[in-house]
């Protein structure tokens, strides 16, 4: 079973991609949902409450938007001691998370391949599981348009992308390179070339 793991800028269009493979059969292992139900888990949520206080946890539950502001201060040029020490608690988890999900879709042997959507897949290591590693690419006026949409403010999303591995890094360690600046037709179109290329080479 293949498993293709998608990589690019904040706002590329990543969960698109993935849907367009997903229409191609495959089944989409989303490192975001995943990273969603392992902060839901007791563990998780009492280390979380050790590492950050009470004003990430309320009512026994983490409350990802203030954590997501200790994480990510405004003022940070690089990723932040306290991203660090929530990635050392969280990265962990989420790949044992997505090894099991794997192991699910090939046993039942419900999909040819599997589409890994992960943000920070080579900060994670997570790059160990993909046969390929697509780059979404766009430009950078679209992403920021796609993050207004968001309701991001101004700067936001260089402000979070600072957090990350530079763009040319992720790039590099791709595979493949999707193009989606353009319109969705001209992005599937892309996709249904890679999907005949691997089927050919088995």
């Amino acid at each position: 079973m293949l498993v293709i793991g998608l990589t690019g800028g904040i706002a590329s269009g990543k969960s698109f991609v993935a849907e367009c493979f997903a229409e191609l059969g495959c089944e989409i292992v989303d490192a975001d949902v995943i990273g969603h139900e392992v902060l839901k888990q007791p563990e998780t949520i009492q280390r979380i409450q050790e590492a950050f206080g009470d004003k990430a946890v309320v009512d026994g539950e983490v409350d990802r938007r203030a954590l997501a502001t200790i994480v990510f201060p405004k003022d940070s040029q690089s990723p932040s001691e306290e991203l660090k020490l929530l990635e050392s608690i969280t990265h962990p988890e989420i790949g044992k998370w997505m090894e099991l999900r794997f192991l699910e879709i090939e046993q039942s042997k419900s999909a040819q391949a599997v589409i890994l959507d992960a943000p920070v897949m080579f900060k994670a290591q997570w790059d160990r599981f993909c046969d390929h590693i697509v780059f979404v690419h766009a430009d950078l006026k679209i992403r920021q348009q796609r993050a207004n949409l968001r309701g991001w403010p101004e700067g936001e999303l260089q402000r979070r992308e600072r957090q990350q591995l530079p763009l040319e890094h992720k790039r590099s360690r791709a595979t493949d390179v999707i193009d989606n600046s353009g319109s969705a037709e001209q992005t599937r179109s892309q996709i249904q070339s890679l999907w005949m290329k691997w089927q050919q080479r088995g």
